[in-house]
């Protein structure tokens, strides 16, 4: 079985990744007879381009964003419907149910109610909470967190049922032992369920992290890098230069991307299982 493995490891990730590598290295543009080598030209281009730079910027602000919010969000959904309330079983489902539906799909929904005339904005008006309004997909400085709020809404469910799967394996006689002991919930949340949780919050914190790094799908059906290049993400970047032929540039984008991915993934991974282990 091992031979049989690394052979498809091999031809479904070292070579792609060897020829990713390599084509980065390259003037590669559709059209173009040849193909020349031009060393770290296309990676200076990158790092020496503000467009790129900020793109760069805004995927690591909406990896933040989305990491805290996410798993802020989705423990606080687990630990209320990990109660005796009742039906609380279709809470489950109503909370997760976002999931299943596409993210361009709720990226076109939410384009009419995130609008400076749209719903929510309508809505704040209405209950006189009119300051609150915003331009919530147009205005520069907040739209990448507009972005990621829609985000966070539609992924929170997810993250929730990998804390409740921990929540639920946990022992009841702890909580019994700490209530006889005279902790308070408090207590008992930071002494017992958070650091029982750690598995699952490693779990979601790697999730949330990936996923935020190499978005795509919100800021393309929300604002399409807009206004301006506001919301541009490096996904974004190597989806609009490959459309244009650059595939060069965008393959060293694309090994840009995957480099920040693993750079920040494995240290994280490593730090939470050894934190893990030690508790």
């Amino acid at each position: 079985m091992t031979i049989p493995a690394l052979l498809l490891f091999g031809i479904f990730f070292v070579g792609p990744s060897v020829y990713s590598i390599y084509y980065s290295l390259t003037d590669w543009v559709i059209g173009k007879d040849s193909v020349s080598f031009i060393g770290l030209e296309n990676y200076r281009t990158i790092f020496g381009s503000d467009e790129l730079t900020h793109a760069i910027y805004n995927t690591f602000l909406y990896a933040v964003i989305v990491v805290i919010g996410k798993n802020v969000n989705g423990l606080l959904l687990a630990l209320a419907v990990n109660t005796r309330m009742k039906l609380k079983g279709y809470f489950r489902v109503i909370f997760f149910l976002p999931c299943v539906i596409s993210t361009i799909i709720i990226g076109l929904v939410f384009v009419p109610v995130l609008h400076p005339n749209g719903i929510l904005n309508a809505f704040l008006g209405n209950i006189g909470l009119g300051f609150l309004q915003q331009g919530w997909l147009v205005d520069t400085k907040i739209v990448m967190f507009s972005i990621a709020g829609v985000s966070i809404w539609q992924w929170s469910g997810y993250h929730m049922v990998i804390y409740l799967a921990g929540l639920q394996g946990i022992p009841d006689s702890y909580y019994e032992a700490a209530k006889i002991d005279g902790a308070t919930a408090v207590q008992s949340f930071f002494g017992i369920t958070f650091p029982m949780l750690a598995p699952a919050f490693n779990i979601n914190m790697l999730l949330s992290l990936i996923g935020g790094l190499k978005v795509f799908s919100e800021p393309y059906a929300l604002t399409n890098g807009g206004p301006g290049n506001a919301s541009q993400v490096i996904a974004l970047e190597v989806f609009s230069k490959f459309g244009r032929g650059q595939w060069g540039l965008g393959t060293a984008l694309n090994v840009t991307l995957a480099i920040f991915i693993s750079a920040i993934s494995i240290p994280v991974l490593y730090f939470m299982r050894k934190r893990e282990v030690e508790e």
